[in-house]
């Protein structure tokens, strides 16, 4: 099968909005109530909120296709864009998803890879993300890459808040 990665645009976002709220909901609806999942899908994939996002230049969408079908995402942020003030030399990987159908076809490796490429092309030391703490298979992943808890932040779904660990890699 093929795959190919390609960089979102203005034009993308409702391809990015389905996407967005597909892989969310897939991988967090059954640890949430549906109110607080509802309230976050509301707040995060907004289409005016999307198009904020794609249109900051320290942000970046990349849909990652297989069989020429979208199957998830990556958003890495830089500088001011990063959720947390983590400094110059590091790039956020702020969202990554991979729908539940095309899981296990490497692709979120393949995600991943793109956002270590693109740090090392802007000369980044170091890569990090936060993971919610409830999510041991993301967890795992992302130890099997080389990221290292180096702390925690809240995250909120909805108005329940969650820890988040913030993991990282250093090149």
């Amino acid at each position: 099968m093929t795959t190919m990665i390609k960089r979102c645009t203005q034009e993308d976002l409702l391809e990015l909005q389905t996407i967005s709220i597909t892989t969310f909901t897939e991988t967090f609806k059954d640890q949430n109530s549906p109110e607080h999942l509802h309230a976050y899908l509301e707040k995060a994939y907004d289409l005016k909120q999307l198009e904020r996002e794609v249109a900051n230049p320290s942000s970046h969408f990349f849909f990652v296709y297989f069989s020429e079908e979208v199957a998830g995402y990556l958003k890495v942020n830089t500088d001011d864009a990063q959720t947390e003030a983590m400094g110059n030399d590091y790039l956020e990987v702020e969202r990554i998803y991979v729908r539940k159908t095309f899981q296990k076809h490497g692709l979120g490796k393949l995600l991943l890879n793109k956002a270590c490429e693109i740090a090392l092309e802007q000369h980044k030391k170091s890569i990090w993300l936060g993971v919610w703490e409830a999510n041991e298979n993301a967890i795992a992943f992302y130890q099997k890459k080389g990221f290292v808890q180096k702390g925690s932040h809240s995250f909120f779904m909805g108005d329940d808040e969650q820890v988040d660990l913030i993991m990282v890699k250093t090149f």
